[in-house]
């Protein structure tokens, strides 16, 4: 059993919580300033305690931290952890700037640890079963990656504008909040984004500022890509759509499949997936980070949440200054090949 601890227990640090009790291979403790919720976590689960700060939590030992508070706590908390030697798994995004990104990748190199960033797309069977597909080569090499998403945010984060989603500076707005999920994704079958250019706008939600809208025009090197995402439509969708040399992959989140056709006399051809449980992806996570614990490699490693975080940062400075971005691919970011 390892000894884990989570670092938050807002919404996100709640399901991680009940995910890594789920494994049945994690002993759970809790670390977060609000003393009631804490208490009440805690006492909820029957952990074994709490801790109010993490320099309380850090007079213990543990093997690894899931780290779920404020995304601008990130960084400077799971470099903290690394240098104490705790391997460490950090909620998406990875910050909200490159401020002492540098320092964790150099902790974590250093202790020789396991370190994964929260990118749960990767743990949907139908998304990891279409790019299984595209990298055998069945299609051939993506040409171009079409992503349209969209959300009712408030139905189902109705305290959005009392949470970090408020504030780009606490990881709020659409970029940081969600499109980071599809451009993940979309870099997890394409390869890294090189260049961008974005637009955004508040449109709907009410009582905030931050960006509800935004559309996104991507390089992925030789790939084209496309990113249109909404927190206000009353479908709850993601479809990630790759175009391929010889045929058309489809990923439909909200319906539970991929689909792909290579003919444009045949009709799609669809591999369906029983629909996850609400934590499933979560749990799935879990293991695969115990997994990595163990010697295995993270399902999302810190060199590509790293490079997320750019594309993140590049599509919020895009949109501010009206221009085309380019992302310089830090070296530990391994480049897709295709069969």
């Amino acid at each position: 059993m390892k000894r884990i601890l989570v670092v938050g227990v807002g919404s996100v640090g709640q399901r991680h919580i009940r995910a890594f009790l789920a494994t049945g291979r994690a002993q759970v403790a809790v670390c977060d300033t609000d003393l009631r919720l804490l208490c009440q976590t805690a006492a909820q689960w029957g952990l074994r305690r709490g801790y109010e700060s993490l320099d309380e939590a850090m007079g213990e030992e543990f093997d690894a931290a899931i780290v779920a508070t404020p995304a601008q706590l990130h960084v400077r908390m799971a470099t903290r952890l690394a240098e104490a030697g705790i391997h460490v798994l950090i909620e998406k995004p990875l910050g909200t700037s490159m401020a002492g990104v540098e320092e964790l990748q150099q902790a974590v190199a250093r202790h020789s640890l396991a370190a994964a960033v929260g990118y749960v797309y990767r743990l949907h069977p139908a998304l990891a079963a279409m790019r299984q597909a595209i990298q055998s080569g069945q299609f051939g090499a993506p040409l171009q990656i079409v992503a349209v998403c969209g959300q009712h945010f408030p139905y189902y984060r109705p305290a959005y504008r009392e949470i970090y989603y408020a504030n780009r500076a606490t990881g709020g707005g659409a970029i940081q909040d969600a499109l980071t999920h599809v451009l993940n994704a979309g870099e997890w079958l394409a390869g890294p984004i090189d260049r961008l250019v974005a637009d955004a706008a508040h449109l709907v939600l009410e009582g905030v500022d931050v960006e509800d809208t935004v559309h996104v025009m991507a390089r992925h090197g030789a790939v084209l890509g496309s990113y249109s995402l909404n927190q206000h439509q009353a479908p709850d969708e993601v479809t990630i759509t790759a175009i391929c040399e010889r045929g058309t992959a489809r990923f439909e989140f909200h319906n539970h499949r991929w689909r792909w056709m290579t003919h444009p006399a045949q009709p799609w051809h669809d591999e369906r997936h029983e629909p996850p449980s609400a934590d499933a992806l979560f749990i799935a996570q879990a293991n695969a980070f115990l997994d990595a614990i163990e010697g295995g490699e993270p399902l999302c490693s810190l060199a590509e949440g790293v490079q997320t975080l750019r594309a993140n940062l590049a599509a919020m400075t895009s949109v501010e200054q009206a221009s085309w971005q380019c992302i310089e691919h830090a070296a530990d970011v391994a480049l897709i090949s295709f069969a």
